[in-house]
């Protein structure tokens, strides 16, 4: 199951290292050529913190994802194993996810645009589509219970409720910091005052939102069928 670890950490890292190295992290600054108030503006030493820091954040959080996920692999080798039928809503709920991603980068273009109009209005469709998505995971749960799928009847419907759970948590944290951004806006702040925070909004909205369409592809239930399909070749 190593490969399995490898296969959701590689694009996730790359994708990290990338947005990193976006920001000079690695940069020189004593190889610099110019003048020195200009190489001080180009080099680390401009990275904000709360860059850094998100950058460290999510790489953690993909890894705890990952250590799930090789998890959830590992048990579903066992025979006692039975498959959660993931309810029809979580499509609609995925495509709320999307459209508040979408809406984020919006409000990201808007500000590097400088539209503050446009920034407040992306702000607050993204936070009403990520409100949407928590409420129809806790609807799916709901239906779920209803159908007699408890959390722990069976390991996949404990791995289900773990999945959607803790996705959902980092949502809600997400929504704490969007709401502050947004409180930003509305209280007049000017541009160059929250440029930063709607930029990192952003780019922690799509990590959450490329974590889900990895969770939401585990937890149909063609995986499990092929699963049992390799497990009938090995034996």
């Amino acid at each position: 199951m190593s490969f399995a670890i490898l296969f959701f950490l590689l694009p996730v890292g790359a994708i990290i290292a990338w947005w990193l190295s976006q920001q000079r992290l690695m940069s020189k600054p004593w190889l610099e050529v110019g003048a020195i108030d200009e190489v001080s503006d180009r080099g680390v030493s401009s990275l904000p913190a709360a860059t850094i820091g998100l950058g460290v954040f999510l790489a953690v959080v993909s890894s705890l994802f990952a250590l799930f996920i090789s998890a959830y692999f590992m048990r579903m080798q066992v025979a006692d194993w039975v498959q959660l039928p993931a309810p029809k809503l979580l499509w609609f709920n995925t495509g709320a996810l999307i459209l508040s991603s979408v809406a984020l980068q919006y409000a990201y273009v808007a500000a590097r645009r400088g539209r503050m109009e446009g920034v407040g209005d992306g702000l607050i469709l993204g936070g009403l589509f990520a409100l949407t998505f928590v409420a129809g995971q806790l609807l799916a749960w709901r239906q779920l219970n209803a159908a007699g799928y408890f959390l722990a009847a069976n390991p996949g419907n404990a791995f289900f409720y773990l999945f959607t759970g803790v996705h959902g948590l980092h949502l809600l944290g997400g929504l704490v910091a969007l709401a502050m951004t947004a409180d930003k806006v509305w209280r007049g702040f000017e541009l160059n005052h929250v440029r930063l925070s709607v930029r990192l909004c952003a780019v922690y909205w799509h990590l959450l939102l490329a974590l889900w369409l990895v969770l939401f592809s585990l937890l149909t239930p063609w995986v499990g069928d092929f699963v049992v399909i390799c497990r009938g070749l090995l034996t």
